[in-house]
């Protein structure tokens, strides 16, 4: 079986194609240049123009024909309403022609399906972390449950708007952690963990305010945040008494963040898990896995039931596809 996953939730439109046995024939991966942020029309009118191109390129990357696809998938939510729009057009219209079922998949969820697929992580933690969500995740009694999340914003989106504002262009975090590199002068910045919820407004507030070279400020933001991650992650393995933490994201890429979570890992006696680059940011083959796992659980969707769903939470999945975990 071939399943081709589109993606569209943001600023990156990825077209991916996976077989059965979870090889990645395919992901293509095409972002919308959005030096100052992203513009929700604008990045959909460039998923637009792309989509078409993208899954011929996916197609004869893979080395198959239109009619070798057996079911489409697509980002259903949650993320920005024009570009969820315009991929959801562009898989209906590909489902119909092909005659092939289509699925909706939860964008959150195929962060942690891929990550699951490219490690060696079974029943894991999921720190989440990218531009519009912050979330830790694990499995349990039937759903991918929120155990913790952020309250106002993303961590990404927390970097950028300290970026553009700094005069850092889009997206802010990877040129942000090369400036940290150049610092180990530490400031004190606002450190909000409730629970196992976070949050960085008052710590992006803080930051604009301090009268200090850029590389403190862009260190003492990564240290405080990526503290803050590490501690409700590491309340999130002791509650669930699981023992495995896996990370996806655009966010996770950083090296600084891999190590502190590795380091909190290894101290309790758990494993630490992130997939390759490419699985970690907004991708179709996280899409494409995620539909051949929902379908082969009979999660498909008639055309006339395929709407997006901008607010999509990661805990209203049923995960039919997936075995029973141990509860608490």
């Amino acid at each position: 079986m071939n399943v081709l996953g589109i993606e569209g939730t943001a600023h990156t439109l990825g077209v991916g194609i996976v077989n059965g046995s979870g090889t990645v024939l395919a992901n293509i991966i095409r972002s919308y240049p959005a030096e100052e942020g992203i513009h929700p029309r604008e990045a959909a009118n460039h998923h637009a123009a792309n989509v078409v191109d993208s899954i011929s390129e996916a197609l004869g990357t893979a080395g198959l024909e239109h009619g070798e696809i057996d079911v489409v998938a697509f980002s259903q939510g949650p993320g920005l309403g024009p570009c969820l729009r315009t991929v959801a057009t562009a898989a209906r219209a590909l489902s119909l022609r092909l005659k092939v079922p289509l699925v909706g998949v939860n964008h959150c969820i195929a962060h942690l399906e891929i990550g699951r697929l490219r490690t060696d992580a079974r029943d894991p933690i999921l720190l989440y972390v990218s531009g519009g969500n912050t979330q830790v995740i694990a499995h349990t009694r039937g759903r991918y449950r929120v155990f913790g999340e952020t309250l106002d914003i993303g961590l990404g989106n927390m970097l950028d708007k300290f970026g553009r504002a700094n005069g850092i262009p889009f997206p802010g975090g990877p040129v942000m952690e090369k400036r940290a590199l150049k610092s180990s002068n530490y400031l004190q910045l606002p450190y909000s963990v409730k629970g196992m919820d976070v949050s960085f407004s008052g710590m992006l507030t803080a930051a604009l305010n301090l009268d200090a070279p850029l590389e403190d400020k862009c260190f003492s933001i990564q240290e405080t945040a990526f503290s803050m991650l590490t501690e409700v992650t590491e309340r999130a393995l002791a509650h669930t008494r699981k023992n495995e933490v896996l990370l996806g994201g655009g966010v996770v890429r950083n090296e600084r963040l891999r190590e502190m979570i590795g380091i909190m890992a290894k101290e309790r006696g758990a494993s630490a898990h992130v997939p390759e680059g490419e699985f970690c940011i907004d991708n179709g083959a996280m899409i494409a896995w995620t539909g051949y796992l929902m379908h082969g659980a009979g999660m498909t969707l008639p055309v006339r039931e395929s709407h997006i769903r901008q607010n999509y939470r990661t805990d209203e999945v049923d995960i039919l596809w997936k075995g029973p975990t141990k509860d608490f």
